[in-house]
């Protein structure tokens, strides 16, 4: 192996055939240029999916009420069916075990003002757990808390955006802004994963919110993330038991489809884990196919110089080399030749993906990448292809007797 004799044999062969170490470094090359750009674009494929369902809670249940498409127990369809603190405090009970954080909202779209500045933005009344279900993360100050929602405290927690309309000089904390009419104290600042949409919205108490719009107990929406430990089954039954059960406390029936309405992100999550392992299937595909690929090809260049150097076999035997030295000397020049064009074949794939970056987001391809245990394992891969592809020709034609392999032409 680190006989220097051979060494200077190999890169002499190497150097008096080059195309035939062109062609079989090329495929090897080619082979793994392509596995790793197909497979770092398939991998942003799933980059891109799952970042889509990742910006709220991942166990989360939403509940909203609507009106009813039925009539049911003497009450006429086309009802507006309103939920109210009792009816969330109900949902939020049924089965507490199996809740992680919950939060109410109210809701409503109001013009705020900051010194000359000016803009309609959505108040959202909630309580501490929001932070929690809806993901964010503060920027400067702080969140609700539970003084601020027991005391129906003037307070406020702005998104990112909305700061960058209204106050675009200084600290926002601890400044007063104007929310239809009544003065709030910024207490914080929070950007969320969902995007600019999301952090143009303003958390306030919902005990606040309720109190401006005349002392109302609406509440708009139900959030309940329930516990990561629930199998999606167990949270879709979860799901189910609470709308049935809400149902029958407002008087809707149980086949109306509108008058309470229930978003469970388990079932999303299910139909998620389906693509997911599609795509998976898809990469793995590309990936497996790719390499296969690549090893045919070096089969087939490995076979073609071994038949092309049996002449060059027989005269070694004739002047007294024996088979396992030839043997040796072919799959060490193919084991070299795989390796190099191998490290070529990997240097430029991880190139090309570092160049195409996020500039293809709008094909939905987030950061196409390959993690280094697949570029170690489809290289090995290729470089053990590449042993045996040469070993398996050089063993038989290393059997062919002196004189035939002279005769070959």
């Amino acid at each position: 192996m680190f006989d220097l004799d051979r060494w200077q044999e190999i890169f002499s062969s190497i150097r008096s055939n080059v195309l035939r170490t062109v062609l079989s470094g090329f495929t090897v090359a080619l082979g793994l240029f392509i596995f790793i750009v197909l497979f770092g674009i398939g991998k942003g494929l799933q980059n891109a999916f799952t970042e889509g369902f990742a910006r709220d809670a991942q166990n989360l249940i939403q509940i909203t009420t609507g009106k009813t498409t039925i009539a049911y127990k003497g009450l006429q369809s086309d009802r507006e069916v309103t939920m109210n603190n009792d009816d969330y405090d109900f949902l939020v009970n049924a089965d507490k075990e199996k809740v992680e954080y919950t939060t109410p909202r109210y809701a409503a779209n109001l013009l705020v003002k900051y010194g000359k500045e000016s803009g309609s933005y959505q108040i959202n009344g909630g309580d501490t757990d929001e932070i929690f279900v809806e993901n964010r993360k503060m920027l400067d100050g702080r969140y609700l808390s539970p003084n601020d929602l027991n005391n129906k405290q003037h307070v406020a927690v702005i998104g990112r955006m909305v700061q960058r309309d209204l106050i675009k000089n200084g600290n926002p904390v601890g400044k007063d802004i104007d929310i239809n009419g009544t003065m709030f104290k910024v207490i914080g600042v929070f950007s969320d994963d969902g995007g600019d949409w999301d952090e143009r919205h303003i958390a306030v108490p919902i005990t606040t919110l309720q109190q401006m719009k005349k002392g109302s107990d609406t509440v708009s929406t139900a959030f309940i993330a329930y516990d990561e430990k629930l199998t999606p089954e167990q949270a879709i039954k979860y799901g189910d038991e609470l709308k049935d059960k809400l149902k029958s406390r407002k008087n809707v029936s149980p086949d109306d489809e509108n008058g309470v309405r229930v978003w469970n992100n388990a079932q999303n999550m299910n139909d998620t884990f389906a693509i997911m392992f599609a795509l998976t299937l898809i990469v793995g595909f590309i990936g497996a196919g790719t390499l296969l690929a690549g090893i045919i090809g070096i089969s087939n260049i490995m076979v073609y110089i071994v038949k092309e150097r049996t002449k060059e076999i027989g005269v070694r035997k004739a002047i007294g080399a024996k088979p396992g030295s030839i043997v040796g000397l072919i799959v060490q020049e193919s084991v070299v030749i795989t390796v190099v064009s191998g490290l070529v074949g990997v240097g430029i794939g991880v190139l090309t993906l570092n160049l195409i970056g996020d500039s293809l987001e709008e094909y939905f391809i987030k950061n196409p990448s390959v993690g280094t245990t697949e570029i170690v394992m489809a290289f090995v891969a290729l470089v053990l292809s590449g042993l045996i592809a040469g070993f398996v020709p050089a063993r038989r034609a290393s059997k062919i007797r002196p004189i035939e392999a002279l005769r070959t032409e």
